[in-house]
């Protein structure tokens, strides 16, 4: 309980009149029990991340690192998506579902959909839903 008030007070200070061991303190409180916490059990089960981006695609990866601002190296990506072809009368054809694999990439935030961490649920035999929303 005392650590819980140790970290309510940290929070309450501003940042820059922290000391570097109590900022150290800070993030490993965010990186163990904040919606982070969710990436780093990922990283270290090697559970891989269902991860939905701005230009309405999908990654399916595992974490291999990320960091506070959620840019993350990402490893065995299948990246999907749904294309609608246009047919020869201009009019809407019917939507083609496509794949593509990448090895390893690394993604920044401003790929995904918004800015907050909306939704994130692990379940061993099921892939992560990384959801991000304003």
């Amino acid at each position: 309980m005392a650590d819980n008030a140790k970290i309510q007070e940290l929070l309450s200070k501003p940042r820059n009149e922290l000391t570097e061991f109590e900022i150290a303190q800070l993030e490993e409180h965010e990186f163990t029990s904040g919606p982070l916490s969710i990436l780093q059990t990922a990283v270290r089960s090697h559970t891989q991340v269902l991860i939905s981006c701005r230009n309405n695609r999908k990654l399916l990866a595992r974490v291999k690192a990320f960091d506070r601002h959620c840019n993350m190296v990402l490893e065995n990506v299948k990246e999907m998506w749904t294309e609608t072809p246009k047919t020869s009368a201009g009019k809407k054809g019917r939507p083609v579902n496509k794949d593509r694999f990448i090895s390893k990439m690394s993604m920044h935030l401003r790929y995904f959909i918004s800015t907050k961490i909306w939704y994130i649920s692990i379940d061993m035999r099921t892939p992560a839903l990384l959801w991000f929303s304003d």
